[in-house]
Protein backbone atom coordinates (compact mmCIF):
# COMPACT_ATOMS: atom_id res chain seq x y z
CA UNK A 1 0.00 0.00 0.00
CA UNK A 2 2.84 2.64 0.73
CA UNK A 3 4.68 1.15 -2.17
CA UNK A 4 1.17 2.44 -3.93
CA UNK A 5 1.07 5.96 -2.51
CA UNK A 6 4.60 6.77 -3.12
CA UNK A 7 4.33 5.85 -6.56
CA UNK A 8 0.82 8.00 -6.96
CA UNK A 9 3.35 10.61 -5.56
CA UNK A 10 5.51 10.08 -7.73
CA UNK A 11 3.20 10.69 -10.65
CA UNK A 12 1.51 13.52 -9.41
CA UNK A 13 4.60 14.92 -9.17
CA UNK A 14 5.80 13.87 -12.74
CA UNK A 15 2.04 15.84 -13.81
CA UNK A 16 2.59 19.19 -12.19
CA UNK A 17 4.61 21.19 -14.15
CA UNK A 18 4.97 23.50 -11.38
CA UNK A 19 7.12 21.00 -9.67
CA UNK A 20 9.18 19.90 -12.37
CA UNK A 21 9.79 23.54 -12.83
CA UNK A 22 11.08 24.27 -9.54
CA UNK A 23 14.72 24.53 -10.38
CA UNK A 24 14.26 25.70 -14.10
CA UNK A 25 13.56 28.93 -15.54
CA UNK A 26 10.18 30.03 -16.41
CA UNK A 27 10.61 30.37 -20.46
CA UNK A 28 11.90 26.72 -20.15
CA UNK A 29 9.34 25.02 -18.39
CA UNK A 30 6.43 26.97 -20.89
CA UNK A 31 8.42 25.97 -23.93
CA UNK A 32 8.76 22.49 -22.16
CA UNK A 33 12.88 22.44 -22.82
CA UNK A 34 14.69 19.96 -21.09
CA UNK A 35 18.24 20.65 -19.56
CA UNK A 36 21.38 19.91 -21.93
CA UNK A 37 24.31 19.50 -21.49
CA UNK A 38 26.76 22.42 -22.12
CA UNK A 39 29.92 20.54 -22.40
CA UNK A 40 28.06 18.17 -24.86
CA UNK A 41 27.42 21.14 -27.29
CA UNK A 42 30.47 23.26 -26.99
CA UNK A 43 32.25 19.93 -27.74
CA UNK A 44 29.65 19.19 -30.86
CA UNK A 45 30.43 23.44 -32.13
CA UNK A 46 34.39 22.93 -31.68
CA UNK A 47 34.37 18.84 -33.37
CA UNK A 48 32.60 20.89 -36.44
CA UNK A 49 35.07 23.92 -36.62
CA UNK A 50 37.66 21.30 -36.91
CA UNK A 51 36.34 20.09 -39.62
CA UNK A 52 36.37 22.50 -41.31
CA UNK A 53 32.75 24.05 -41.21
CA UNK A 54 32.04 28.20 -41.17
CA UNK A 55 31.81 29.79 -37.18
CA UNK A 56 28.38 30.80 -38.90
CA UNK A 57 26.98 26.99 -39.61
CA UNK A 58 28.89 25.44 -37.05
CA UNK A 59 27.13 27.88 -34.50
CA UNK A 60 23.94 27.42 -36.27
CA UNK A 61 23.34 23.90 -36.86
CA UNK A 62 25.09 23.63 -32.92
CA UNK A 63 22.11 25.86 -32.01
CA UNK A 64 19.60 23.59 -33.74
CA UNK A 65 20.62 20.73 -32.74
CA UNK A 66 20.73 21.54 -28.99
CA UNK A 67 17.22 23.41 -29.58
CA UNK A 68 16.01 19.91 -30.82
CA UNK A 69 16.80 17.73 -28.07
CA UNK A 70 15.89 20.10 -25.53
CA UNK A 71 12.53 19.43 -27.01
CA UNK A 72 11.89 23.08 -28.14
CA UNK A 73 9.36 23.55 -31.09
CA UNK A 74 11.25 24.06 -34.01
CA UNK A 75 9.53 26.78 -35.03
CA UNK A 76 11.83 28.88 -32.32
CA UNK A 77 15.22 28.20 -34.35
CA UNK A 78 14.16 31.03 -37.26
CA UNK A 79 12.48 32.74 -34.96
CA UNK A 80 15.04 33.33 -32.91
CA UNK A 81 17.67 33.63 -36.00
CA UNK A 82 16.03 36.87 -37.44
CA UNK A 83 14.80 38.44 -33.99
CA UNK A 84 18.42 38.52 -32.62
CA UNK A 85 19.17 40.78 -35.95
CA UNK A 86 15.91 43.27 -35.17
CA UNK A 87 18.62 45.15 -32.67
CA UNK A 88 18.99 48.99 -34.21
CA UNK A 89 22.60 49.35 -32.53
CA UNK A 90 23.74 46.50 -34.97
CA UNK A 91 22.32 49.13 -37.52
CA UNK A 92 25.80 50.28 -37.30
CA UNK A 93 27.67 47.55 -38.25
CA UNK A 94 27.60 48.12 -42.26
CA UNK A 95 27.82 51.64 -42.43
CA UNK A 96 31.05 51.71 -40.51
CA UNK A 97 32.34 48.76 -42.32
CA UNK A 98 31.44 50.32 -46.17
CA UNK A 99 33.22 53.58 -44.82
CA UNK A 100 36.11 51.74 -43.30
CA UNK A 101 36.88 50.05 -47.13
CA UNK A 102 36.06 53.25 -48.91
CA UNK A 103 38.53 54.56 -47.41
CA UNK A 104 41.22 51.76 -47.61
CA UNK A 105 40.43 51.85 -51.29
CA UNK A 106 41.06 55.27 -51.72
CA UNK A 107 44.85 55.17 -51.11
CA UNK A 108 44.27 56.68 -47.59
CA UNK A 109 46.47 53.97 -46.46
CA UNK A 110 49.37 54.66 -48.01
CA UNK A 111 49.02 58.03 -47.24
CA UNK A 112 48.71 57.79 -43.21
CA UNK A 113 51.86 55.51 -43.57
CA UNK A 114 54.39 58.00 -44.71
CA UNK A 115 53.14 60.27 -42.64
CA UNK A 116 53.84 58.18 -39.46
CA UNK A 117 57.20 57.29 -41.15
CA UNK A 118 58.28 61.12 -41.47
CA UNK A 119 57.35 61.43 -37.94
CA UNK A 120 59.40 58.67 -36.66
CA UNK A 121 62.64 58.80 -39.28
CA UNK A 122 65.06 60.60 -36.76
CA UNK A 123 64.49 57.79 -33.99
CA UNK A 124 66.04 53.96 -34.41
CA UNK A 125 63.50 51.61 -35.35
CA UNK A 126 61.79 54.52 -36.84
CA UNK A 127 59.93 52.37 -39.13
CA UNK A 128 58.63 50.34 -36.26
CA UNK A 129 57.33 53.15 -33.99
CA UNK A 130 55.75 54.54 -37.85
CA UNK A 131 53.95 51.14 -38.06
CA UNK A 132 52.52 51.22 -34.35
CA UNK A 133 51.62 54.94 -35.22
CA UNK A 134 50.09 54.19 -38.75
CA UNK A 135 47.90 51.38 -36.49
CA UNK A 136 46.86 53.95 -34.45
CA UNK A 137 45.74 56.08 -37.33
CA UNK A 138 44.11 53.65 -39.14
CA UNK A 139 42.19 52.17 -36.05
CA UNK A 140 39.73 55.86 -36.97
CA UNK A 141 39.32 54.48 -40.09
CA UNK A 142 38.64 50.92 -40.23
CA UNK A 143 37.76 49.83 -37.16
CA UNK A 144 38.16 45.84 -37.12
CA UNK A 145 42.04 44.39 -36.78
CA UNK A 146 42.16 42.20 -40.18
CA UNK A 147 41.90 45.24 -42.06
CA UNK A 148 44.67 46.67 -40.04
CA UNK A 149 46.88 44.05 -40.31
CA UNK A 150 46.02 43.04 -44.10
CA UNK A 151 46.23 46.68 -45.64
CA UNK A 152 49.39 48.36 -43.39
CA UNK A 153 51.14 44.37 -43.56
CA UNK A 154 51.35 45.07 -47.60
CA UNK A 155 53.92 47.93 -47.03
CA UNK A 156 55.24 46.99 -43.86
CA UNK A 157 55.94 43.52 -43.85
CA UNK A 158 57.14 43.96 -47.19
CA UNK A 159 59.30 47.35 -46.74
CA UNK A 160 60.97 47.01 -43.15
CA UNK A 161 62.94 43.97 -44.10
CA UNK A 162 65.11 45.89 -46.95
CA UNK A 163 65.62 48.52 -44.07
CA UNK A 164 67.28 45.68 -41.68
CA UNK A 165 64.28 44.20 -39.91
CA UNK A 166 63.61 40.51 -39.92
CA UNK A 167 60.70 39.40 -41.69
CA UNK A 168 59.44 37.98 -38.59
CA UNK A 169 59.76 41.01 -36.50
CA UNK A 170 57.95 43.17 -39.25
CA UNK A 171 54.61 41.09 -39.17
CA UNK A 172 54.87 40.89 -35.25
CA UNK A 173 54.77 44.24 -34.76
CA UNK A 174 51.80 44.62 -37.54
CA UNK A 175 50.07 42.00 -36.04
CA UNK A 176 50.26 43.60 -32.63
CA UNK A 177 49.61 46.76 -33.25
CA UNK A 178 46.79 45.97 -35.87
CA UNK A 179 45.04 44.74 -32.32
CA UNK A 180 44.69 48.38 -31.36
CA UNK A 181 41.81 48.27 -34.40
CA UNK A 182 39.13 47.27 -32.80
CA UNK A 183 39.68 49.68 -29.80
CA UNK A 184 39.84 53.17 -30.62
CA UNK A 185 37.28 54.31 -31.67
CA UNK A 186 35.04 53.67 -34.43
CA UNK A 187 34.70 49.72 -33.69
CA UNK A 188 32.44 46.88 -35.06
CA UNK A 189 33.61 44.43 -32.07
CA UNK A 190 31.87 47.59 -30.16
CA UNK A 191 28.98 47.64 -31.71
CA UNK A 192 28.28 44.04 -31.63
CA UNK A 193 28.84 44.06 -27.97
CA UNK A 194 26.38 47.04 -27.05
CA UNK A 195 23.80 44.86 -28.81
CA UNK A 196 24.44 42.10 -26.25
CA UNK A 197 24.92 43.96 -23.54
CA UNK A 198 22.57 46.54 -23.95
CA UNK A 199 25.25 49.87 -23.15
CA UNK A 200 25.88 53.14 -24.87
CA UNK A 201 28.07 52.77 -27.79
CA UNK A 202 29.29 56.25 -27.36
CA UNK A 203 29.97 55.49 -24.02
CA UNK A 204 31.94 52.14 -25.74
CA UNK A 205 33.53 54.69 -28.06
CA UNK A 206 35.04 57.37 -25.48
CA UNK A 207 36.18 54.40 -23.55
CA UNK A 208 37.98 52.43 -25.63
CA UNK A 209 40.69 55.65 -26.81
CA UNK A 210 43.12 55.22 -23.58
CA UNK A 211 42.80 51.39 -23.57
CA UNK A 212 43.94 52.21 -27.50
CA UNK A 213 47.01 54.76 -26.25
CA UNK A 214 48.24 51.89 -24.01
CA UNK A 215 48.03 49.44 -26.56
CA UNK A 216 49.91 51.34 -28.70
CA UNK A 217 52.22 52.01 -26.58
CA UNK A 218 52.86 48.65 -24.93
CA UNK A 219 53.76 48.13 -28.44
CA UNK A 220 56.30 50.96 -28.10
CA UNK A 221 57.60 49.95 -25.33
CA UNK A 222 58.56 46.49 -26.72
CA UNK A 223 60.38 48.31 -30.02
CA UNK A 224 62.73 50.14 -27.57
CA UNK A 225 63.61 47.09 -25.57
CA UNK A 226 63.75 45.03 -28.71
CA UNK A 227 65.79 48.30 -30.25
CA UNK A 228 68.51 48.44 -26.42
CA UNK A 229 69.22 44.24 -26.70
CA UNK A 230 69.72 44.20 -30.54
CA UNK A 231 70.17 47.50 -32.22
CA UNK A 232 67.22 48.58 -34.74
CA UNK A 233 67.61 50.82 -37.90
CA UNK A 234 66.48 54.41 -38.40
CA UNK A 235 64.95 55.06 -41.60
CA UNK A 236 61.63 55.82 -42.83
CA UNK A 237 59.25 54.00 -45.44
CA UNK A 238 58.30 56.18 -48.35
CA UNK A 239 54.64 54.20 -49.20
CA UNK A 240 53.73 57.59 -51.55
CA UNK A 241 55.41 60.71 -52.60
CA UNK A 242 53.97 63.65 -51.78
CA UNK A 243 55.07 67.43 -50.66
CA UNK A 244 55.32 67.82 -46.97
CA UNK A 245 52.62 70.20 -46.71
CA UNK A 246 49.63 68.50 -49.36
CA UNK A 247 50.54 65.28 -46.78
CA UNK A 248 50.02 67.15 -44.03
CA UNK A 249 46.62 68.24 -45.05
CA UNK A 250 45.52 64.78 -46.25
CA UNK A 251 46.57 63.30 -43.18
CA UNK A 252 44.51 66.01 -41.32
CA UNK A 253 41.51 65.28 -43.22
CA UNK A 254 41.46 61.50 -42.39
CA UNK A 255 42.31 62.05 -39.50
CA UNK A 256 38.96 64.66 -38.84
CA UNK A 257 37.06 61.45 -39.88
CA UNK A 258 36.70 59.77 -36.29
CA UNK A 259 36.93 63.04 -34.49
CA UNK A 260 33.81 63.70 -36.38
CA UNK A 261 32.61 61.13 -35.50
CA UNK A 262 32.94 60.98 -31.55
CA UNK A 263 32.04 65.18 -31.77
CA UNK A 264 29.11 64.45 -33.82
CA UNK A 265 27.51 61.90 -31.09
CA UNK A 266 28.83 63.60 -27.68
CA UNK A 267 27.31 66.83 -29.36
CA UNK A 268 23.70 65.15 -29.92
CA UNK A 269 24.08 66.11 -33.42
CA UNK A 270 23.83 62.61 -34.57
CA UNK A 271 23.22 58.78 -32.90
CA UNK A 272 26.11 56.63 -33.46
CA UNK A 273 23.86 54.48 -35.91
CA UNK A 274 23.58 57.73 -37.82
CA UNK A 275 27.38 58.60 -37.68
CA UNK A 276 28.35 55.66 -39.47
CA UNK A 277 26.28 57.00 -42.42
CA UNK A 278 27.66 60.33 -41.88
CA UNK A 279 31.08 58.78 -42.47
CA UNK A 280 30.73 56.90 -45.17
CA UNK A 281 29.46 60.07 -47.35
CA UNK A 282 32.30 61.67 -45.98
CA UNK A 283 34.64 59.10 -46.99
CA UNK A 284 33.23 59.31 -50.64
CA UNK A 285 33.26 62.54 -50.74
CA UNK A 286 36.85 63.07 -49.56
CA UNK A 287 37.74 59.80 -51.86
CA UNK A 288 36.35 60.78 -54.70
CA UNK A 289 36.19 64.43 -54.87
CA UNK A 290 38.79 65.65 -52.76
CA UNK A 291 41.98 63.28 -52.68
CA UNK A 292 40.73 61.73 -56.24
CA UNK A 293 41.67 58.63 -55.23
CA UNK A 294 38.72 56.57 -55.09
CA UNK A 295 37.41 55.54 -58.72
CA UNK A 296 33.86 54.83 -59.05
CA UNK A 297 34.74 50.63 -59.71
CA UNK A 298 36.99 51.05 -56.37
CA UNK A 299 33.49 51.86 -54.83
CA UNK A 300 31.53 49.33 -56.37
CA UNK A 301 33.81 46.87 -54.63
CA UNK A 302 34.09 48.77 -51.29
CA UNK A 303 30.48 48.40 -51.76
CA UNK A 304 30.41 44.48 -52.24
CA UNK A 305 32.92 43.94 -49.69
CA UNK A 306 31.12 45.29 -47.11
CA UNK A 307 28.24 43.15 -47.87
CA UNK A 308 30.06 40.06 -48.11
CA UNK A 309 31.49 41.45 -44.30
CA UNK A 310 28.28 42.49 -42.58
CA UNK A 311 26.43 38.86 -44.71
CA UNK A 312 28.91 37.22 -42.71
CA UNK A 313 29.04 38.88 -38.94
CA UNK A 314 25.34 38.54 -39.44
CA UNK A 315 25.41 35.21 -39.97
CA UNK A 316 27.40 34.83 -37.34
CA UNK A 317 25.42 36.59 -34.60
CA UNK A 318 22.46 34.98 -35.63
CA UNK A 319 23.49 31.20 -35.48
CA UNK A 320 25.12 32.24 -31.44
CA UNK A 321 21.69 33.94 -30.77
CA UNK A 322 19.65 30.31 -31.14
CA UNK A 323 22.66 28.96 -29.40
CA UNK A 324 23.44 30.77 -26.46
CA UNK A 325 19.11 31.24 -25.48
CA UNK A 326 18.74 27.50 -25.91
CA UNK A 327 21.55 27.20 -23.55
CA UNK A 328 20.12 30.34 -21.24
CA UNK A 329 16.68 29.17 -20.63
CA UNK A 330 17.12 25.30 -20.24
CA UNK A 331 19.68 26.60 -17.26
CA UNK A 332 22.85 24.64 -18.72
CA UNK A 333 24.50 27.82 -17.91
CA UNK A 334 23.81 28.26 -14.41
CA UNK A 335 25.97 26.90 -12.55
CA UNK A 336 28.36 29.15 -13.93
CA UNK A 337 26.82 32.43 -12.90
CA UNK A 338 26.58 31.01 -9.49
CA UNK A 339 30.44 31.62 -9.24
CA UNK A 340 29.37 34.90 -8.40
CA UNK A 341 29.56 33.57 -4.50
CA UNK A 342 33.22 32.52 -5.18
CA UNK A 343 34.76 35.98 -6.56
CA UNK A 344 32.40 38.21 -4.14
CA UNK A 345 33.75 40.85 -2.26
CA UNK A 346 36.98 41.09 -4.94
CA UNK A 347 36.29 42.23 -8.21
CA UNK A 348 39.65 42.41 -9.38
CA UNK A 349 40.22 38.89 -9.24
CA UNK A 350 37.23 37.98 -11.29
CA UNK A 351 38.20 40.62 -14.35
CA UNK A 352 41.74 38.41 -13.53
CA UNK A 353 39.37 35.91 -14.32
CA UNK A 354 37.82 36.52 -17.21
CA UNK A 355 41.31 37.63 -18.70
CA UNK A 356 42.40 34.11 -18.04
CA UNK A 357 39.44 32.57 -19.35
CA UNK A 358 39.36 34.72 -22.48
CA UNK A 359 42.74 34.15 -22.96
CA UNK A 360 42.14 30.30 -23.13
CA UNK A 361 38.89 30.88 -25.34
CA UNK A 362 41.09 32.81 -27.85
CA UNK A 363 42.72 29.53 -29.09
CA UNK A 364 39.73 28.62 -30.37
CA UNK A 365 37.35 30.88 -30.60
CA UNK A 366 37.21 34.66 -32.60
CA UNK A 367 36.27 37.86 -30.76
CA UNK A 368 33.16 38.37 -32.08
CA UNK A 369 32.13 34.85 -30.94
CA UNK A 370 33.02 35.03 -27.68
CA UNK A 371 31.04 38.42 -26.94
CA UNK A 372 27.69 36.42 -28.24
CA UNK A 373 28.51 33.32 -26.36
CA UNK A 374 30.73 34.21 -23.34
CA UNK A 375 29.84 38.09 -22.77
CA UNK A 376 25.85 36.72 -21.53
CA UNK A 377 27.21 34.45 -19.26
CA UNK A 378 30.02 36.57 -17.45
CA UNK A 379 28.09 40.00 -17.73
CA UNK A 380 25.58 39.25 -15.02
CA UNK A 381 28.28 38.19 -12.67
CA UNK A 382 30.74 41.81 -13.20
CA UNK A 383 27.30 43.36 -12.40
CA UNK A 384 26.49 41.42 -9.35
CA UNK A 385 30.04 41.99 -8.12
CA UNK A 386 29.96 46.39 -9.17
CA UNK A 387 32.10 46.41 -11.61
CA UNK A 388 31.96 49.61 -13.92
CA UNK A 389 29.63 48.54 -16.70
CA UNK A 390 33.15 50.18 -18.60
CA UNK A 391 35.65 48.66 -17.24
CA UNK A 392 34.04 45.00 -17.89
CA UNK A 393 33.56 46.01 -21.29
CA UNK A 394 37.12 47.10 -21.82
CA UNK A 395 38.85 44.30 -20.38
CA UNK A 396 36.51 41.52 -22.16
CA UNK A 397 37.07 43.20 -25.20
CA UNK A 398 41.06 43.62 -24.84
CA UNK A 399 41.33 40.00 -23.63
CA UNK A 400 39.17 38.65 -26.50
CA UNK A 401 40.95 40.75 -29.37
CA UNK A 402 44.09 38.85 -28.64
CA UNK A 403 42.92 35.91 -29.97
CA UNK A 404 43.20 37.22 -33.42
CA UNK A 405 47.44 36.90 -32.80
CA UNK A 406 47.42 33.82 -31.55
CA UNK A 407 47.06 30.32 -33.08
CA UNK A 408 45.24 28.74 -34.47
CA UNK A 409 41.93 30.95 -35.02
CA UNK A 410 44.44 34.02 -35.21
CA UNK A 411 43.67 34.88 -38.64
CA UNK A 412 46.13 38.16 -38.23
CA UNK A 413 48.55 36.01 -37.19
CA UNK A 414 47.97 33.77 -40.32
CA UNK A 415 47.28 37.48 -42.64
CA UNK A 416 50.72 38.71 -41.43
CA UNK A 417 52.49 35.10 -42.20
CA UNK A 418 51.29 34.22 -45.31
CA UNK A 419 52.30 38.23 -46.62
CA UNK A 420 55.81 37.94 -45.01
CA UNK A 421 55.97 33.84 -46.29
CA UNK A 422 56.89 33.29 -42.75
CA UNK A 423 56.22 29.90 -40.55
CA UNK A 424 53.59 29.97 -38.33
CA UNK A 425 55.34 28.73 -35.56
CA UNK A 426 58.66 31.51 -36.33
CA UNK A 427 55.61 33.96 -36.07
CA UNK A 428 53.82 33.42 -32.98
CA UNK A 429 57.50 33.21 -31.03
CA UNK A 430 58.79 36.48 -32.55
CA UNK A 431 54.88 37.77 -30.98
CA UNK A 432 55.27 36.53 -27.84
CA UNK A 433 56.87 39.99 -26.41
CA UNK A 434 54.05 41.93 -27.59
CA UNK A 435 51.59 39.67 -26.31
CA UNK A 436 53.18 39.77 -22.84
CA UNK A 437 53.11 43.17 -23.31
CA UNK A 438 49.66 43.42 -24.04
CA UNK A 439 48.49 41.54 -21.17
CA UNK A 440 50.33 43.64 -18.93
CA UNK A 441 48.51 46.28 -20.43
CA UNK A 442 44.94 44.75 -19.68
CA UNK A 443 46.08 44.13 -16.17
CA UNK A 444 46.58 47.88 -15.83
CA UNK A 445 42.98 48.29 -16.59
CA UNK A 446 42.08 45.93 -14.46
CA UNK A 447 44.43 47.42 -11.38
CA UNK A 448 43.22 50.97 -12.07
CA UNK A 449 39.86 51.12 -13.44
CA UNK A 450 40.12 55.32 -13.69
CA UNK A 451 42.05 54.87 -16.89
CA UNK A 452 38.72 53.19 -18.47
CA UNK A 453 36.08 55.41 -16.73
CA UNK A 454 37.32 58.86 -16.58
CA UNK A 455 36.37 59.72 -19.98
CA UNK A 456 33.18 57.49 -19.97
CA UNK A 457 32.06 59.66 -16.91
CA UNK A 458 32.08 62.30 -18.55
CA UNK A 459 29.44 62.07 -20.84
CA UNK A 460 25.70 62.37 -19.14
Amino acid sequence: MDSLRRRDRGLSADRDPGRRCLDRSATACILGGRRVSPAAVFASFFALVLVGAPIAIALGLTGAAAAWLAGFPMVLIPTRFFSSLDNFALLAAPFYIFAGELMNRGGITETLITFAAKMTRWVKGGAAYANILASMFFAGISGTAIADTAALGKIFITGMPKQGYTREFSAAVTVASSMIGPIIPPSVIMIVYASVAQVSIIKLFVAGIVPGLLLGLACAVVVFLTGLRKGLPKGEIEAVRKPGGQLALESLLVFSIPLFIVWGTLSGAFTATEAGGVACVYALVLGRFVLRTLSGPSVIEALKSAIRTTSNLYLIIAGASVLSYVLTVTGAISGVREMTVLFAGDPTIFLFFVLAVLLIAGFFLEPGVQVLLLAPILLPIARALGIEEMQFAMVFLLSGTLSLMTPPVGICLFVAAQIGEIRIGRMFIAILPFLAAQILAISLLILWPDLVTFLPNLIE
